[in-house]
């Protein structure tokens, strides 16, 4: 089984997942961020478009709703950051925006490439 076609069989169990730990990251009451490599604002694209990507790939019938309602998800984590001791960034917000929408072209850039290689 290729990674594709693990990650359009698995993928609710993944898009779940990554949305649960990165939902868990962005609420943990912290005094500080963790120093890791990057800007926070990469970190806010990349766990989104991680998110979004196994959606994208497999396409389940509705799937835009599916990815705009990451979308509002990540605005209500933004919403609820400052009464758990962190900060909410209407910045922040854009990049999970961007992220998704990365995700979702990267996973139907993939799909099509995969269906072009098999004809």
């Amino acid at each position: 089984m290729t990674v594709i076609a693990f990650t359009q069989r698995h993928w609710w169990w993944l898009c779940l997942s990554a949305l649960s730990l990165t939902t868990l990251a962005s609420l943990y009451p912290a005094d500080q961020l963790p120093a890791v490599p990057g800007s926070d604002k990469s970190h806010h694209l990349i766990s989104y478009a991680l998110i979004t990507l196994p959606l994208a790939l497999r396409q389940p019938r509705h799937w835009p709703w599916l990815a705009t309602a990451i979308v509002l998800w990540s605005g209500a984590i933004e919403l609820i950051q400052p009464y758990v001791n962190r900060y909410g960034e209407w910045l922040d917000l854009a990049a999970n925006v961007a992220g998704v929408a990365i995700g979702a072209m990267v996973g139907i850039a993939i799909v099509r490439l995969a269906e072009a290689l098999r004809h």
